[in-house]
């Protein structure tokens, strides 16, 4: 065996790879088309697997530059990827250091657009029950937009034309670039404030994604969200739909839509209230004519004619009721007296009183008034009370004894 020249240690065979791999300009500035698998953030950086249908190398993309992305990384999501090939010393894998990471096909601003949709949807912030509705007839009206663009004059000129006697406040903002989504935020929360503003626009013309992207932002969403009056989102074309459209009250399909959904028209506001005027006209005349009517016929009715002779045919049905009623009391009461006495007569044949009136007596001993049926229940020397059909006898008895048989009850 030739004993080499030279032998490198692991980690001078590491830095010549790397040195190797840093010094090629293919390698060092690198883009690469894959799908995304094995994706892990931790520790603020993003981690994760690059491959097509044969292979596959770990990625890294470190906190400074995921500013850059704006959505989060999925796995399936196929990607484009700049960056620069090394190898990690501790583990001498051969590593993907990421500077910049693009959705393939859909695009990053799109894919931004879905996670942001998804998440506030879950949130609640479109669902049909927060949107409240617009007021009929607006005194003011708010608009967030460019104050340059034509947008703007478009909604001025509508309002003005269909609702003169409505006020059109504007809140200038910036509707495209990175300054525009606090410029749009501030301008919401400016007319919030303005006392009388009853409803708000916020907007601006068509464009692509990117010039329209402001209005799919989280903090311009939030801030409609947020708002003490109702607004109406009128971003782009009308085939252009915003997380602005999704999160408003109201959705335009373009500022001029806007302008025509906020204010009435005040012409036809104006033949609304003639046809009402003349329809209520009309009902207080058929109103008024039907009570004349009725009271023509009350009129001509034999009361107010001749209300004496009205009185006097009551007077003699009165009179002839009278005599009616005075006749049947008298039947009633004169029934009533004869069963009356016939009740008294039967009371009277039963009747104690009666008896003794007859002859009978009743003995009761004294003291005490016990009733006296038997000679036993006396002895020589008691006292008795006997009760006779006209008054009483007080006794002594002297002597009691059996009846004596056949001797008659009146002593004869």
């Amino acid at each position: 065996m030739n004993t080499p020249s030279r032998v490198l240690t692991v980690g001078e065979a590491i830095g010549r790879i790397q040195w190797l791999l840093e010094g090629d300009n293919v390698l060092s500035n690198l883009w690469v088309r894959g799908e995304i698998s094995n994706f892990r953030p931790a520790g603020g950086h993003w981690y994760l697997t690059l491959k097509d249908t044969s292979t596959a190398i770990r990625c890294v993309m470190f906190r400074s530059r995921l500013s850059r992305v704006g959505f989060l990384p999925q796995n399936g999501l196929r990607v484009m990827v700049k960056g620069y090939v090394s190898v990690f010393e501790r583990d001498g894998g051969l590593t993907f250091y990421l500077d910049e990471l693009y959705a393939d096909g859909l695009g990053s601003l799109w894919v931004a657009f879905q996670q942001l949709k998804e998440r506030l949807e879950a949130e609640g912030l479109f669902d049909a029950e927060r949107k409240r509705p617009l007021p009929y007839f607006p005194r003011v009206v708010g608009v967030v937009t460019s104050p340059t663009g034509a947008a703007f004059q478009d909604i001025r000129t509508i309002i003005q034309r269909r609702c003169p006697a409505t006020r059109v406040v504007l809140a200038p903002a910036t509707v495209q670039g990175p300054q525009a989504p606090p410029e749009i935020v501030a301008g919401l929360e400016r007319l919030n404030r303005v006392p009388g503003v009853e409803v708000i626009i916020v907007g601006r013309g068509g464009g692509s994604l990117e010039e329209l992207w402001a209005f799919n932002t989280e903090e311009v969403a939030r801030a409609i969200s947020k708002s003490r009056v109702p607004v109406v989102s009128a971003v782009g074309h009308e085939t252009d739909v915003s997380i602005s459209d999704l999160v408003a009250d109201r959705r335009a399909a373009t500022p001029s839509a806007a302008a025509e959904l906020v204010v009435p028209v005040m012409s036809e506001l104006l033949r609304k209230v003639e046809n009402l005027e003349a329809r209520m006209q009309s009902s207080m005349e058929i109103r008024l004519r039907r009570m004349k009517e009725r009271l023509n016929q009350l009129a001509s009715r034999q009361v107010l004619l001749s209300p004496r002779g009205f009185l006097e045919v009551r007077r003699k049905a009165l009179e002839q009721n009278a005599g009616q009623l005075g006749s049947a009391i008298n039947r009633i009461l004169r029934y009533d007296r004869e069963r009356l006495a016939s009740l008294a007569s039967h009371l009277n044949a039963l009747s104690p009183l009666a008896v003794l009136s007859r002859g009978y007596s009743v003995c009761r001993l004294l003291p005490g008034g016990k009733l006296v049926s038997s000679y036993s229940q006396v002895a020589s020397g008691d006292e008795v009370e006997v009760l006779l059909g006209s008054g009483r006898l007080l006794c002594q008895v002297e002597e009691s004894y059996k009846e004596i048989e056949g001797e008659s009850f009146d002593g004869r």
